[in-house]
């Protein structure tokens, strides 16, 4: 793609993310009892602080803080529980990190209370259209939003157009964001892999992943440790680190700006590496 047609930078918490430059690292900090990886830290504050310090330090450009588990057949907690979990983590963070903080939620009381407390995403699974005021509440706050397609519940269409689906459920999910006084220019999108998907359908949506392009907005992927690598593999969710990282690479070779993920360290040179590929390298360009 070139320059003239990638998104334009945004800024979040305060650092400029230029897209098309190189890939950033989203690391995950989940502190709910219930993660579907295995990794969630409940509710003890330190212990996630003390991970997204790590994935900092690992090469983290960004660190998603997530209050309720989103695999299927979660169990719904209240915004008032969800509040309790991440907002002293978040408190904390900002005093600790120097990178920007995401809030994981699709309750706009949720989404308010994070960005109060120093978060400067929003990251919404339900891509505003569970509850379009998680939109209003980034354009409240002035920050930016990921918008994810999430297919659960939803009918596809027989199959044939994963990537069709998709980019209708983004479009919808843009129209909303303007309708709440979020711009475009400040939505990152996330094709929702695994999300009400077939395993095939998954693999056909990073396989074509390019195609959202034609959106004009940033992309956010995230594979990370997901049920079809398991199925792919035939491997539990402690063994899919080598799966993951085929998925991160192949997801910057399709475009992908922002890739979400558990194993910060890992996937960092993973997407260094794929960007030396895909963006081009030289050694003056090399970061120790």
């Amino acid at each position: 793609m070139d320059s003239e047609q990638r998104p334009q930078p945004i800024a979040i918490g305060g650092q400029k993310f230029a897209w098309g430059r190189r890939t950033y690292v989203m690391g995950i900090v989940n502190v709910t009892p219930d993660s579907f990886s295995g990794d969630g830290l409940a509710h003890d504050v330190s212990a996630a602080v003390e991970q997204a310090v790590r994935m900092c330090r690992e090469g983290g450009d960004l660190i998603d803080v997530g209050g309720e588990s989103s695999r299927p057949g979660f169990e719904p907690i209240s915004a008032e529980e969800e509040i309790r979990r991440t907002v002293p983590v978040i408190e904390r963070l900002v005093r600790e990190v120097d990178a920007p903080l995401s809030i994981d939620t699709c309750k706009a009381e949720v989404a308010r209370a994070a960005l109060a407390a120093g978060a400067s995403l929003v990251n919404d699974v339900q891509g505003f259209r569970r509850e379009p005021k998680v939109a209003a509440a980034a354009a409240e706050f002035g920050v930016p939003a990921v918008a994810m397609h999430n297919q659960r519940g939803r009918s596809a269409s027989g199959g044939r157009d994963v990537i069709g689906d998709i980019a209708a459920g983004l479009l919808e999910s843009l129209r909303v964001a303007g309708e709440y006084g979020l711009p475009r220019e400040r939505v990152i999108v996330d094709p929702g892999f695994n999300f009400g998907w077939t395993e095939e359908q998954a693999l056909e949506m990073l396989r074509r992943l390019g195609e959202l392009r034609t959106l004009g907005r940033p992309i956010l992927v995230g594979t990370s440790r997901k049920s079809t690598i398991g199925a792919v593999l035939g491997l539990p969710v402690e063994e899919r680190l080598e799966g993951t990282a085929a998925t991160v690479a192949l997801a910057v070779a399709g475009g992908a700006d922002i890739v979400r993920v558990h194993d910060v360290k890992e996937m960092a040179r993973v997407a260094r590496m794929a960007d030396a590929v895909v963006r081009g390298w030289t050694k003056v360009e090399a970061r120790a």
